[in-house]
């Protein structure tokens, strides 16, 4: 049995990426053409100058007359201008055969080249036509007025406004020259830029190759989406969400698979990623562990092989930095958040630089942290945040507070900020600058803050669909209470019984807060079908039992919600095996007992029955929201309210076991 490793040599953050960027070609790989039709997203490897004038000809901007200014000078409805109207209509699309003189006007089309001599052109409103015959209808497109006969036989056109040279007409080059430089080298290519190229009559542009990045998984644990779960292993998630990211980068992924924990055929698969790609990235057993074998195959490479493993960061202390012949080898860490955390920090510069592109600086914010947090010294921590609108145009900012493992922590933050390695506690109301994840921040229009319920979760989805985006963070009722009075909540979802009164909810109320009525709730114990500890027990026997048997483990709830509240008070003061078990959503412990992670937990009756699980009633709640008076006027809050109203909700509510 291979014993655990240490790492060699924990490094600075800035030191690692100094390291990493030294030992990897960071150039363009190389120029290809593409055809128009596939240069969306692709970035220029060179400008791209114009070959042609756009317009390429002068031309009008209007259904009207082409005209000679001068001869329309001092023209008016009370005494308009004549002038010889020509036989011909210029069409779009063919080269006029008129010349104009002074004196004479010839009819054009909007998009018409303008005939030689004529220099504005005046709308067909500011005009009349007397004509002897009718060749104006013949197959013009313009308003039914240049079409009308007038008794007098020679051609004149009478016109009420006067206008200067240069009026109703583009003229060539004036919107592109001939040889102006219209995109530059490192444009992505946008909607808008393929629109110009078309203008120009470009059919292919010169385009930086799209680096290829190898995407491996490792680990006996993983298994593909789509295969059927099975004890002890997870989904590939990592593979999915690092391609997806290298395609917004403008890289191409290469997805090889998984890879089990087996040093041979790792080494094969490696060799044959460095030989297929620019970039490697492996995710997974890149820590000292007896299984994590990712490091060592990678520490095998030479040229230089590995320039970091070990960052003073969180999270990603584990990340392995190697390169080989100027191609890097990254190792990320295998737990999301991790993984792709340390993907943006270290390897997306040097994708981006490799595809020809900049890196965008992220948009800063600053927030005021909600709660306390504590810090590891010695270690820079990225705190991803959640932010929510606190009234005045300030922000709040909630840790998502789920660590490296969560699939949901980094897709779900708005942004994060940074912890120094020598801070260790970062006390609630301080002003920290905030990072944000996307280009710009987008704002719930509700947020809620407080206990979990599928409830709420209901309701919060049906507000998506009628276009109300919402923001939730589960945190327990007295935090959620906590956040409705210090403004930086919409709605709290709380489950909180006065001791003194028996009553739910409403003694919390303060100045300022109102409540909105919710729905009844039934909490129970729930366990596993047959057990014998609580199988056809009361409650009180169900917890006697529990607490009594050494064997017996409990997943608890976290502190500050009212369920945590209720077992706390049944528990009166034991603390049994699991008791530091605190998942903040009511599915979490259901999932826990299922999984025999747990024996036994409180959650709903519903959650219960939904997961087959043996249930004992323990306390029906009242689950209220309560909001902000300040807030009770604002679109999001106004929604929500009536759609808790509505009698379609209300029977949705009780089908999900919810009493109204």
């Amino acid at each position: 049995m291979r014993e655990q490793e240490q790492f060699l040599q924990v490094l600075d953050r800035d030191e690692a990426e100094r390291r990493f960027h030294a030992a990897v070609d960071l150039a363009p790989r190389g120029i290809e053409q593409v055809a128009l039709v596939d240069a969306l997203g692709r970035v220029l490897a060179v400008d791209v100058v114009s070959p042609v004038d756009v317009p390429s000809f002068d031309r009008s901007n209007f259904d009207g007359f082409a005209v000679v200014a001068e001869d329309t000078f001092g023209a008016s409805e009370e005494v308009p201008r004549r002038v010889r109207l020509a036989d011909e209509v210029i069409h779009t699309g063919v080269v006029p055969a008129t010349m104009v003189r002074a004196g004479e006007a010839v009819a054009i089309a909007t998009g018409g080249m303008m005939p030689r001599g004529a220099d504005a052109v005046v709308l067909v409103e500011h005009t009349d036509v007397h004509a002897g015959s009718d060749h104006l209808r013949q197959g013009y497109g313009g308003p039914p007025k240049l079409y009308a006969k007038a008794e007098d036989p020679a051609s004149i056109l009478t016109i009420a406004r006067a206008v200067t040279a240069g009026h109703g007409v583009s003229f060539a080059g004036t919107d592109i020259t001939a040889g102006e430089t219209v995109l530059r080298q490192g444009t992505i290519v946008s909607s808008r830029d393929t629109g110009v190229l078309a203008a120009i009559g470009v059919a292919s542009v010169d385009v930086w190759r799209k680096p290829v990045v190898a995407v491996l998984s490792t680990g006996d644990e993983i298994i593909a989406p789509g295969e059927p779960m099975q004890p002890a292993r997870i989904y590939d998630s990592n593979a999915q969400v690092l391609a997806d990211a290298v395609r917004e980068l403008g890289g191409k992924p290469l997805r090889l698979g998984i890879v089990a924990d087996e040093e041979n055929e790792l080494r094969e698969r490696l060799r044959e990623a460095i030989q297929a790609a620019d970039i490697v990235l492996l995710s997974g057993g890149t820590s000292k562990g007896a299984g994590d074998i990712s490091y060592r195959v990678v520490s095998e490479l030479k040229d230089p092989g590995i320039v970091a493993h070990g960052v003073a960061l969180k999270p990603g202390k584990p990340i392995c930095l190697a390169a080989t012949g100027g191609k890097p080898v990254v190792v990320l860490p295998g737990f999301p958040t991790s993984a792709i955390f340390t993907f943006h920090e270290f390897v997306a510069p040097v994708l981006c630089a490799m595809a020809g592109r900049s890196l965008q600086a992220r948009a800063t914010v600053p927030a005021k942290l909600a709660v306390r947090v504590n810090s590891e010294i010695g270690r820079t921590e990225y705190l991803l945040v959640g932010l929510v609108d606190s009234g005045g145009g300030s922000l709040s900012a909630y840790p998502m507070g789920q660590g490296s493992g969560s699939v949901t922590t980094f897709s779900r933050a708005d942004g994060f900020t940074t912890i120094g390695r020598h801070e260790e506690i970062v006390a609630a109301g301080t002003t920290v600058i905030v990072q944000l994840l996307d280009r710009e921040l987008q704002l719930a229009d509700l947020v809620a803050i407080g206990s979990h319920c599928i409830g709420l979760d209901y309701l919060l989805g049906q507000l998506n669909q009628r276009g109300v985006r919402s923001k939730f963070l589960a945190v327990g009722s007295m935090a959620g209470l906590d956040a409705t009075k210090r403004g930086e909540c919409d709605i709290a979802g709380v489950h909180l019984i006065d001791p003194e009164t028996g009553e739910y909810n409403r003694p919390f109320l303060t100045p300022g807060i109102s409540l909105i009525k919710g729905y009844g709730r039934l909490q129970g114990i729930v366990f596993r079908p047959g057990d014998a500890r609580f199988e056809g027990r009361t409650v009180a026997d169900a917890i006697r039992a529990a607490t009594s048997d050494a064997s017996s483990v409990m997943v608890n709830r976290n502190q500050g919600s009212g369920t945590r509240a209720l077992i706390d008070r049944l528990l009166a003061g034991a603390k049994p095996a699991g008791y530091a078990v605190q998942p903040r959503t009511h599915n979490a412990v259901a999932a826990a007992v299922v999984q025999k992670r747990a024996d036994w937990g409180m959650t709903l009756d519903t959650i219960a029955r939904s997961a087959g699980l043996g249930f004992i009633p323990v306390q029906p709640e009242q689950y209220d929201f309560v909001t902000p008076v300040a807030r009770a006027d604002r679109p999001g809050v106004r929604a929500f309210v009536a759609l808790l109203g509505e009698p379609a909700t209300r029977e949705a509510l009780v089908r999900l076991g919810m009493k109204p």
